[in-house]
């Protein structure tokens, strides 16, 4: 099963969210900005997840997503089925009862055992995705990667993050006057 591009880009969005203060929220634009990705196709992606009850929007000059629950709630299944639905990735169409090869009535009775493996392929998928929630992937990171996320994901109206690659956490010197 190959799920679109999308989906990577909300699971960490979901992902980057869960890692921001209580009651913080990040614009599209600051989360096409943080991930190099288009914005307004972002945007729209977003709006998926808002919804599905997984992230609120809010509107005005300090406005953009929020997680709706706690990250403890909010599982990567969730976000999957949000972006690329519900429908299994798999449709027997019984073609072992076509053609030359055809299995005679008597001998189809039961499911297809390649569309029982499918779906219990798929029922796994389902279920390992839904045991793990934003909360448990926070969880895996390095101790420094919230506040380092929070401090990268600036805000995108008046100053842009600056690119060292020194990794020094000193301030940049004020910008130089033209008087």
């Amino acid at each position: 099963m190959k799920l679109p591009v999308s989906t990577e880009w909300l699971l960490h969005c979901a992902a980057t969210l869960a890692q921001l203060d209580p009651g913080a929220t990040a614009s599209a634009a600051q989360l096409a900005q943080y991930y190099d990705l288009p914005a307004a196709y972002l945007a729209k992606q977003l709006q998926g997840l808002v919804k599905a009850g997984v992230l609120i929007a809010t509107t005005g000059p300090r406005g953009g997503f929020r997680l709706a629950q706690p990250a403890s709630e909010i599982t990567l299944l969730r976000i999957v089925e949000a972006v690329d639905g519900t429908s299994r990735p798999y449709e027997c169409r019984e073609i072992r009862q076509q053609g030359r090869g055809a299995l005679p009535p008597e001998e189809c009775q039961n499911l297809c055992i390649l569309a029982q493996k499918m779906a219990e392929a798929h029922d796994a998928w389902r279920r390992s995705l839904g045991g793990v929630s934003l909360a448990d992937i926070i969880a895996t990171l390095p101790p420094t990667a919230p506040a380092r996320t929070r401090s990268r994901l600036t805000p995108t109206t008046g100053s842009t993050p600056s690119r060292r690659s020194s990794g020094s956490d000193a301030a940049d010197p004020p910008p130089r006057s033209n008087r």
